[in-house]
């Protein structure tokens, strides 16, 4: 049995874009992954909303702090044969001013934690792949609220950043899927998957998965 941690934010939780709650579990891209990969693996989804890289959020509560649970997440789940990391996005809020090569570099400490923490399987360190979350875009309710978009281009344009700034930060160090290759955030929202989005990229990880990792 493999088991495989996915780490993340609303997105791995199974946030609706509309804003109604959670997608049923058969929806989410994790489940998605664990129906494609079939007996053998075990996936633990461990999605929360909000959730950051390694920010305190003064708004939404220090909790979303992914590096503070990532250890603790680590070893309640051990032996972990792959973790999979999908974060970033949050960390584009403006309260945060940070660049999309500072949101990479956080990531690369979460990565580092991983290799560190002695979870894997004979306490040696678990595969890790990270995946590159795909560009924002303007939602509905800021574009019929003008004042707001000069804020929400920021984060868009670091955004579009991601994939090269994530490569030139983790390529060898880790494996990485650039999930803006192959998926796009809702638009009613801007930063959440429809579930034709969550099929597609449980599909694709799944198959990276068979071809690069196990």
């Amino acid at each position: 049995m493999k088991t495989i941690l996915c780490y993340g934010d609303s997105n791995t939780w199974g946030y609706n874009p509309d804003g109604t709650g959670r997608y049923p579990k058969n929806i989410r891209w994790t489940s998605v992954l664990e129906n494609e990969l079939g007996k053998g693996y075990e996936i633990i989804a461990e999605g929360l909303n909000g959730r950051t890289t390694v920010w305190n959020d003064p708004v939404r509560g220090e909790y979303r702090n992914g590096k503070m649970y990532l250890y603790p997440c680590l070893h309640t789940h051990k032996p972990i044969d792959l973790v999979i990391l999908f974060l970033g996005s949050n960390d584009l809020k403006s309260r945060f001013s940070v660049s999309s090569y500072e949101i990479a570099q956080s990531v690369e400490m979460l990565v580092n934690i991983i290799k560190k923490s002695e979870t894997g399987p004979n306490m040696d360190s678990p595969d890790i792949l990270v995946i590159i979350p795909p560009p924002i875009l303007i939602p509905v309710e800021v574009r019929e609220a003008e004042y707001l978009i000069p804020e929400c281009e920021k984060a868009i344009e670091k955004s579009k950043q991601f994939s090269k700034e994530f490569s030139r930060i983790l390529s060898g160090q880790c494996h990485l899927f650039d999930s803006s290759k192959l998926i796009k955030t809702s638009e009613v929202d801007g930063m959440h998957l429809d579930p034709e989005n969550h099929k597609i990229l449980g599909k694709e990880i799944a198959k990276y998965i068979r071809d690069h990792i196990f």
